[in-house]
């Protein structure tokens, strides 16, 4: 099959590897749609991927084509979008019910192949059947929005909050939907790509800019998302968190980023500074509200490429090109 394969830092081609067998408790995925992530320009960039080379793609759903010996839960012709989430199911933090702070957690195209590739493994306890009106191409969507409801699970919103997004790509658009769908009051967006607060404005944001000092809102935010992974972002952001408030860490900052915190400033202001990681029992709920009809494919998606182009979408996304970008092998 083709596939494609970060082979070492910075170096990613489409080659032909091996076809994958399933386990016994496993099914593999003719890949309809892999979408492009920022995790995946930190593993091109030599972090996260414990071992290298990896094929990517954590994001992907596709029809099953094959199943292990012990599977009765699925047959070839279902359709599936796939968690990719490993946890050991036995350390301490798993047994808390954390999986995403597993101390052996894994990821499928994190630690092991991934979906951007014309087939994927999976176990079978990891994929979630698509309902007839769900089109395969669009369900990609699933996991990136699972990861922005685990952070809403974090933040414990109450109605009427006043919102701060920083960064306007994929992850940012579906923080602002899930804000609005939980009961904020208000919502503003901060990018410095003029295209991509034209698509938040386009999705009922309440207000867009490039920086807050253009925003009314002396008093800070309630709640105060970042969602660009950007140091200078983060720092900002901190300094915008109104009296009682949180700051929620989910865009995913660089290995080496740094920011400064004024420890007074959080004590006489009661701030709370949290962090988002990955999936936590959020990937059903993702399935059942992109099901619903939450967010529209059509805005999200902005770029469907074959998997030849991978190389090229990678750097697109990189360099902040359209929102998603999906792969369709």
């Amino acid at each position: 099959m083709r596939a494609a394969v970060i082979e070492a830092p910075g170096t990613i081609s489409v080659v032909h590897v091996p076809d994958p067998t399933p386990g016994p408790r496993q099914v593999v995925v003719d890949v309809a749609a892999c979408g492009l992530c920022g995790t995946d320009i930190h593993i091109l960039n030599g972090e996260f991927a414990p071992r290298l080379p990896i094929i990517p793609g954590h994001e992907f759903a596709g029809e099953v084509v094959g199943v292990g010996s012990e599977v009765t839960e699925l047959t070839v012709g279902d359709r599936v979008a796939v968690d990719p989430t490993l946890s050991c199911h036995e350390c301490h933090y798993c047994r808390a019910g954390r999986g995403n702070l597993c101390d052996r957690w894994a990821a499928i195209g994190v630690s092991v192949a991934g979906g951007a590739a014309e087939y994927a493994v999976a176990p079978v306890a990891n994929c979630v059947r698509l309902p007839d009106h769900v089109d395969t191409g669009d369900a990609a969507l699933i996991e990136p929005l699972s990861c922005a409801i685990r952070g809403y699970d974090v933040l414990n919103g109450s109605l009427g909050a006043n919102v701060l997004i920083y960064g306007s790509g994929t992850m940012g658009l579906m923080m602002l939907e899930l804000a609005k769908r939980t009961g904020a009051a208000h919502v503003d967006i901060l990018d410095i790509n003029p295209a991509r607060l034209a698509t938040a404005r386009q999705l009922g944001v309440s207000g867009a800019a490039a920086r807050a000092d253009e925003l009314d809102r002396q008093q800070g935010w309630d709640i105060v998302i970042d969602a660009s992974g950007s140091a200078d972002a983060i720092q900002d952001g901190l300094g915008r968190v109104a009296k009682g408030g949180t700051f929620l860490q989910f865009g995913v900052a660089d290995y080496a980023t740094t920011v400064v915190i004024e420890p007074y400033k959080i004590y006489n202001r009661e701030i709370t500074i949290t962090g988002s990681m990955a999936v936590l029992h959020s990937y059903e709920r993702a399935a059942a509200l992109f099901a619903s009809g939450l967010l529209d494919p059509d805005v999200f998606i902005s770029h469907r490429v074959p998997l030849e182009q991978y190389p090229q979408a990678i750097a697109d996304s990189a360099a902040g090109k359209g929102r998603k970008i999906v792969v369709e092998p």
